[in-house]
C-alpha cells in the first residue's frame, strides 16, 4: 500500500505563538486599563511574556493537562494565558463572573483548577468563592500597584519566575489546551475540552475570506469576552494571521467602544447583539461624533441579528456579518456572505438573505432532523439542527448527555431552516418554540421584527399558557427612551408580516430584558414572570 510522503506536524498552539512572535513582532496588541489609560505592546512582547509564563508554571509544578484558570477582562495579560498556560502542557480555563458565586464554586471544584489568574478589579468576585475551591496559588495583575491580600501573588513577580528562553515542550496535537463550561441554563454547567487540533483547525477555518476574513491588514477588537468560548477564536486568529488587535478590558459601553473604536481605527468588531443595539442608538444620535474606519465591519453571532439593526448599520456604512456556533463547537459553526450571483439581488432580498445565519463554516457538517427524519432544503421545513467535524465536541468533561446522536451527531436544541443554498436560519431555541393550537411559532422572527419598528430597543417573546390553544405569544417590549408605541399598532404592523395566529395578544412594556451571563435573552425568566398571565375573555 502506498504510504504518504508528508511531514508528521503537529497542530498546535506553539506553532501559532512562534509565528507571531517572529513574523509581527512589530503589530501592536492595545489593551485600554481599568482607569482608561492604554497600554501597548507587541507580539514580540506577546512571545516573550508567553514563554516566561510557560516557565513559571512549569516550575511551581503545573502537570501536564492541568488546570489554570482565568477571571480576567479581554486584555494582554488574558492574551499570555491562552498561549502561555497550553504551550506549558496545561489546560487554560476560563471562569465568567458574570455566573453566580454557586455556579462558578461548581465550575472550578469540577473542572479541578490548580492554580488561577485573576484580574485586580475582579479579585472581590473571586475572593467569594476561592475559600470553597481547591486552587492552590493565585496570581493578580494588580495594575494599581496596592498590596494585594495575604494568600495572593502579584503575577509580575510570578511571570519573573519563567526564564525568558525557555523551550516549549513537545505536544500532542490531541492533548487537551482549553477548557470552557457552557451557561447552565438548563441543569449544570458542562465543560467542554478542546484540543490543540481542534483550536487549530478551527483557527485556520475562520481566517477565510469566505467566513471572517481576518488578515494582518485589520485592527480587530473582540468585545465578545475572552471567558466566552474562546472569543469566538479571535485572540488566536489575530495571532496566525498578524492582525492588530485592540482589547476593550472592563469599558463596554457604548460610546467606550466607539471611542476605542475610532481611536484605534478598528477595522473589524465582533460580539453579541445585545452590544450593538446600544452602539446603533449612539450613532443614531451622533452620526458625526466619530469617524470610523470605512472598512469597519462586524461580526455579529451568540443570538440572531435583527434585518432593521443590519439595515441600521448599513445605512452608517459598517458592514454587518451574521455568524453562529456553540461552545461544543470551538465555536463558530456558520458566517452569512453572500454569494457573487446575488449581486444582481435588490436591496430588500439581499438584506432578507444577510439576516439568515449563513452556511456552514469549512470542516462543520450540518443536517436538521424532526419527526419524520432528515429535513429538506427547501427554506421552509423546520427541524432540529444537528452538527459533526473536527472542531465538535464529542462529549462533556465528566458528564452524562443525550445531546448527541447514535450515529456521532450532536444536537444542537436549535431550530432551524435550510434553504437550497445551504444557508441556515434560526426559527427558536427548542425550548423557546411556541406550540399554539397544534401549530408552531418562532419566537425569533416576530422579536426580529418588533425590534424593526422605530420606537423597540429590545424585544422578546416567550410562551405563556393559553386556556385554549394551549400556548400563546407574549412580547416582552423596551422602549427607546422618549418614544412609544401601542399594542394596536404592534398587531397592525406583524399581520403585514405574519399569519394572525402568530401574532400575540399579549404585550408588557418593561424597563430591560433579563439576559444570560453571554448577553442573550434570558426567555426562562420571562416565562417564569408572565406564567400566570391573565388572559381576557
Amino acid at each position: 500500500m502506498i504510504q504518504s510522503t508528508m511531514m508528521d506536524y503537529q497542530l498546535t498552539l506553539t506553532g501559532i505563538l512562534k509565528r507571531s512572535g517572529s513574523l509581527f513582532k512589530k503589530i501592536e496588541i492595545v489593551s485600554s486599563m481599568p482607569d482608561k489609560s492604554l497600554q501597548r505592546y507587541t507580539y514580540a512582547d506577546l512571545y516573550i511574556r508567553s514563554k516566561k509564563l510557560s516557565a513559571a508554571l512549569k516550575s511551581a509544578g503545573l502537570e501536564p493537562g492541568q488546570r489554570v484558570a482565568t477571571m480576567m477582562w479581554n486584555s494582554s495579560v488574558h492574551l499570555e494565558a491562552y498561549f502561555g498556560v497550553p504551550c506549558a502542557m496545561g489546560v487554560f480555563h476560563t471562569l465568567n463572573f458574570r455566573l453566580h458565586s454557586s455556579d462558578l464554586t461548581y465550575i472550578a471544584n469540577h473542572a479541578d483548577d490548580r492554580f488561577a489568574i485573576i484580574d485586580e478589579i475582579l479579585l472581590p468576585i473571586f475572593q467569594e468563592i476561592h475559600k470553597n475551591t481547591k486552587i492552590e496559588r493565585v496570581f493578580v495583575a494588580n495594575r494599581s500597584g496596592k498590596e494585594l491580600p495575604s494568600g495572593y501573588e502579584c503575577y509580575e513577580d510570578f511571570l519573573e519566575t519563567g526564564q525568558k528562553d525557555y523551550e516549549f515542550p513537545e505536544l500532542n496535537e490531541n492533548s487537551p489546551c482549553a477548557m470552557c463550561y457552557t451557561s447552565g441554563t438548563t441543569g449544570k454547567p458542562k465543560g467542554v475540552v478542546y484540543s490543540h487540533r481542534a483550536v487549530v483547525l478551527h483557527t485556520y477555518g475562520i481566517c477565510l475570506s469566505d467566513t471572517c476574513s481576518y488578515s494582518s491588514n485589520d485592527v480587530l477588537m473582540p468585545v465578545v469576552p475572552q471567558f466566552h468560548a474562546n472569543a469566538w477564536g479571535t485572540p488566536f486568529a489575530a495571532a496566525m494571521v498578524g492582525a492588530k488587535m485592540v482589547m476593550p478590558g472592563p469599558h463596554m459601553d457604548p460610546v467606550s467602544l466607539l471611542n476605542l473604536a475610532n481611536d484605534e481605527q478598528v477595522t473589524v468588531a465582533v460580539g453579541v447583539p445585545t452590544i450593538w443595539i446600544g452602539i446603533l442608538q449612539e450613532l443614531d444620535k451622533s452620526p458625526t461624533r466619530w469617524k470610523l474606519n470605512s472598512n469597519l465591519r462586524t461580526i455579529v453571532g451568540g443570538s440572531a441579528m435583527p434585518e432593521s439593526m443590519i439595515r441600521g448599520f448599513f445605512a452608517h456604512g459598517i458592514d454587518t456579518i451574521h455568524a453562529w456556533g456553540m461552545t461544543e463547537m470551538s465555536p463558530i459553526g456558520t458566517v452569512s456572505h453572500l454569494r457573487p450571483y446575488m449581486d444582481k439581488w435588490n436591496d430588500d432580498k439581499k438584506f432578507n438573505m444577510r439576516a439568515k445565519q449563513g452556511p456552514p463554516a469549512p470542516m462543520v457538517e450540518v443536517r436538521a432532523m424532526n419527526e419524520e427524519g432528515e429535513i429538506n432544503w427547501d427554506g421552509t421545513t423546520m427541524g432540529e439542527l444537528q452538527v459533526k467535524g473536527p472542531c465538535v465536541a464529542s462529549s462533556y468533561y465528566n458528564a452524562e448527555s443525550d445531546k448527541w446522536t447514535k450515529d456521532g451527531w450532536f444536537g444542537t436544541g436549535d431550530v432551524v431552516t435550510i434553504d437550497e443554498d445551504g444557508y441556515i436560519k434560526i426559527a427558536d431555541r427548542t425550548k423557546d418554540l411556541i406550540k399554539s393550537g397544534g401549530e408552531w411559532i418562532s419566537s425569533v422572527d416576530i422579536e426580529n421584527a418588533l425590534m424593526g419598528h422605530p420606537s423597540i430597543s429590545e424585544a422578546a417573546v416567550v410562551a405563556i399558557p393559553h386556556p385554549k390553544w394551549d400556548e400563546r405569544p407574549l412580547a416582552a417590549i423596551v422602549l427607546k427612551p422618549g418614544l412609544n408605541v401601542c399594542p394596536s399598532e404592534l398587531k397592525k404592523m406583524l399581520l403585514e408580516k405574519f399569519a394572525k395566529w402568530w401574532v400575540p395578544e399579549a404585550y408588557e412594556f418593561i424597563k430591560e430584558i433579563p439576559k444570560t451571563s453571554a448577553g442573550k435573552f434570558k426567555k426562562s425568566a420571562l416565562r417564569e414572570k408572565y406564567e400566570d398571565w391573565s388572559w381576557e375573555d
